[in-house]
């Protein structure tokens, strides 16, 4: 594990160095590479949670970013079949403190750096990933470019050029490149040791589910209260949601700049608003509720990606650890006078929820399926069936 320098036209890779990760700025780490030959460009970003790392990478909201990991012991588990929140990652690549181990876990199928190249994601390990967290810390997260060249060549200029002229997530759509192409329904529930995953056999109620990017566990979580789910495209229209006569729409998370995606998401949103139809959004979908409502939002410094994120409920007083995996936030004072702010963060006071004081919509910007994570917030998917209870006065 090397400093990190500038780079230069005449800089050359360290004897060892079989991988890089360049900064737009110039900054190089040099490292080992792990996954599959090659290089991608994205925003570098950091993650702080100790487990679930498969769940992780195959997370859609990463679409666009390379993933670093505060915690050095990634790969121990390895992988399986199981542990996946879609079946093509939408991540760049991976930053890694310490090389990839040999799985030690009964479920384990297949080594991470085996699963990294079967999806062609390129990583780096042996890197300071402290070094890179508090660089993001203080100045943001960086566009940057992770390469691994086993034959040790690298045209860091190049890479460093690639870096500087990606645009970045502010401004882009990025929902559309991981939605689904096709509607569907879903049934699967949560996930029980010995029993694998469930499958609901006796719906109470039928939920439509705006897929911006959604992870499988959310959907299961939706099912596990008892509701069928029919999943659509994040470009599906008012008529397209409607036509099948839901008792609720949930909005799920999704990468990207909100505001990009919500110029078509919109419309379709404020016509469910307009029927009083039930409505729970999260993450993505809770930022583009709060701009349906007319409320805005805004890039962060530095995103909550991590499960240790605390988070207090407004309306009850507690305090719940949450899952959270997003790079912008809703401006509470933007918001209009039939909304409530219900939820906030203990960490730096970013909006975490909303709700609608004169329908029945509420959201979060965290992700309480739980996956990786906390259970603390599992009670939100209740709430929302509650609310269709009582949309339909029971």
């Amino acid at each position: 594990m090397t400093t990190p320098k500038t780079a230069g036209a005449t800089d050359a890779a360290p004897r060892w160095a079989t991988a890089a990760l360049v900064l737009a700025d110039g900054t190089v780490f040099w490292g080992k590479g792990v996954g599959a030959a090659g290089h991608a460009v994205g925003e570098v970003c950091f993650n702080t949670s100790m487990t679930g790392y498969q769940e992780i990478i195959t997370d859609p909201s990463y679409a666009g970013q390379i993933i670093t990991f505060t915690f050095p012991h990634i790969g121990n588990v390895g992988t399986n079949l199981e542990d996946i929140e879609t079946i093509t990652p939408a991540a760049r690549g991976v930053v890694l403190r310490g090389d990839i181990t040999e799985p030690a876990n009964w479920r384990s199928v297949k080594p991470l750096n085996d699963w990294l190249k079967s999806h062609n994601l390129p990583g780096i390990c042996d890197v300071d990933t402290r070094a890179i967290t508090r660089r993001i810390r203080d100045g943001g997260p960086p566009n940057g470019v992770v390469v691994h060249a086993p034959d040790g060549k690298f045209d860091i200029p190049k890479m460093c050029q690639i870096a500087q002229d990606w645009p970045g997530l502010d401004g882009m759509d990025l929902a559309l490149e991981v939605t689904t192409k096709q509607t569907y329904d879903w049934d699967e529930t949560t996930w029980a040791l010995g029993k694998g995953y469930g499958k609901l056999t006796n719906p109470k109620y039928h939920v439509v589910a705006v897929d911006y990017g959604a992870k499988r566990n959310i959907l299961r979580c939706l099912a596990n209260t008892g509701c069928r789910v029919t999943v659509v495209p994040a470009t599906a229209t008012a008529d397209d949601i409607l036509r099948h006569k839901p008792d609720g729409v949930f909005l799920s998370n999704g990468p990207g700049d909100p505001a990009a995606t919500a110029v078509y998401a919109s419309p379709a949103i404020q016509a469910v608003l307009d029927r009083k139809v039930p409505l729970f959004g999260i993450c993505l979908g809770h930022q583009i509720l709060a701009l349906t409502l007319g409320g805005k939002t805004r890039k962060m410094e530095r995103g909550h990606r991590g499960a240790n994120q605390p988070v207090k409920d407004l309306t009850t007083g507690k305090v719940e650890i949450t899952s959270q995996n997003h790079g912008f936030c809703v401006i509470p004072e933007s918001l209009p006078k039939n909304t409530e702010v219900t939820h906030v963060s203990l960490f730096d006071g970013i909006n975490e929820g909303l709700r609608c004081t004169d329908r029945p919509a509420f959201s979060v910007q965290y992700h309480p399926e739980a996956s990786p994570g906390p259970t603390d917030s599992h009670y939100l998917f209740d709430r929302f069936v509650e609310m269709i209870d009582a949309s339909k006065g029971k």
